[in-house]
């Protein structure tokens, strides 16, 4: 790589490092999130189901803002049984996951199992994360739950902006 070319890129980086430390400096109003939540509506849409979430807003490491609370949304899969929904509740503070829960909506055994496994397994891999670098493709031996983990989680930082 030439020299400039490497200032460039070094210079870059440590710009986007200093705005995420910047970022996480910030204070946010309503620092305590609401715990509870309800169930999604029909459709499949995300909905905010803290006042937190109508609160503060604060910026993530993509430079995208989500406001602190807590929401919920139903992600669907197709899995050899048909089509499977799961649902999923993210709070939210300062972009980061602090609690995860699925709601199980098994159509036969096999998915009861496997969306068991998952629900069993995903806060390991995403709580303490940003939202932003969540992506998840198998938990505990479920890898097409993750899909609708996926769909909802899209859902759900859209509603969260």
């Amino acid at each position: 790589m030439r020299p400039s070319v490497r200032k460039s890129v070094y210079a870059g980086i440590a710009g986007l490092s200093l705005a995420g430390t910047v970022a996480g400096c910030a204070p946010s109003a309503g620092s305590t999130p609401a715990a509870g939540g309800s169930t999604p509506p029909a459709g499949g849409s995300a909905a905010a189901t803290s006042p937190a979430a109508a609160g503060a807003s604060t910026l993530a490491a993509s430079g995208t803002e989500y406001k602190d609370g807590t929401y919920s949304a139903d992600g669907t899969y197709v899995s050899p049984n048909g089509t499977e929904t799961v649902g999923v509740q993210l709070t939210l503070a300062a972009g980061t996951v602090t609690d995860v829960q699925i709601t199980q909506h098994p159509s036969n055994p096999n998915t009861r199992k496997f969306q068991g496994e998952f629900a069993g397994g995903i806060a390991a891999q995403v709580v303490g994360k940003n939202i932003d670098e969540l992506n998840v493709s198998k938990v505990a031996g479920s890898s097409l739950t993750s899909g609708g983990f996926n769909k909802a989680l899209e859902q759900i930082k859209s509603e969260a902006q």
